[in-house]
């Protein structure tokens, strides 16, 4: 598929999600998703500020990409956090070119079979509020267009986590984003619960989950408290498939 056609599609689903007021965790989901198609990565994230600053993973595309983050998070070192404190991009940044920069984290990188990193600041005004993180398999570099790219999806997932702002002034911004941080844990508890329940993968009950949502047009984090608390299983999320 061109990409001029892959990029008019990404922009049609992530506007339908948000005009239709879809669960914040879902809409960013939706949005790494298509970061790896557009850019030809392997994974991607995204990385969000709690209201004492310290990151949080909010989204990743697939699981392998949201333990690295976890693990960077847990050793205080990589490209997203150094992308957040800076405010400034960080691309095509070789893994094993500088092991001395992040040791920790480019070490766990490779054993999951990445080779590059690349981060994109979330930006509102004058303040960072988080990082999208791409993650690539091979040495391929990531182009100046490819990097407008993401910095454009870097602001429209901006736009999608502070819209409840827009609509009602009363609310502050770190109130919009702890919302949506705490619906992440509810959704993160369902899926390792879903999964454990089921003898599915952590991809595949999020999928469950999030298909569940969809057939009833429920918000995921809804869907999420819903499982945690027992009154939804297996029999009514297998329908979802």
């Amino acid at each position: 598929m061109p990409r001029e056609l892959q990029v008019t599609e990404a922009f049609v689903e992530l506007s339908g999600t948000l005009v239709a007021g879809a669960d914040v965790v879902e809409y960013l989901h939706i949005l790494a998703r298509r970061a790896v198609e557009l850019l030809d990565a392997a994974e991607a994230g995204l990385m969000l500020a709690d209201e004492r600053g310290g990151l949080r993973v909010m989204a990743s595309s697939n699981e392998r990409a949201h333990l690295l983050e976890l693990f960077e998070l847990q050793s205080d070192e990589g490209p997203c956090l150094d992308c957040y404190r800076s405010g400034q991009p960080l691309v095509n940044e070789w893994l094993d070119q500088d092991p001395g920069r992040w040791p920790r984290f480019s070490v766990r990188a490779r054993a999951l079979g990445f080779r590059s990193a690349h981060a994109l600041p979330m930006r509102w005004q004058d303040q960072v509020i988080g990082s999208l993180n791409l993650f690539r398999d091979d040495a391929g570099s990531l182009t100046d267009a490819d990097v407008a790219m993401g910095q454009a999806l870097a602001d429209v997932a901006t736009i999608g986590i502070l819209r409840e702002r827009t609509l009602r002034e009363t609310r502050a911004v770190s109130e919009s984003l702890q919302f949506a941080l705490n619906s992440r844990v509810v959704i993160e508890q369902a899926k390792g619960m879903v999964a454990a329940r089921g003898g599915v993968t952590v991809d595949e009950a999020f999928d469950l989950l999030r298909g569940y949502a969809r057939d009833t047009n429920s918000r995921l984090h809804e869907v999420a408290e819903s499982a945690v608390a027992g009154r939804l299983g297996m029999r009514e999320l297998g329908r979802a498939r």
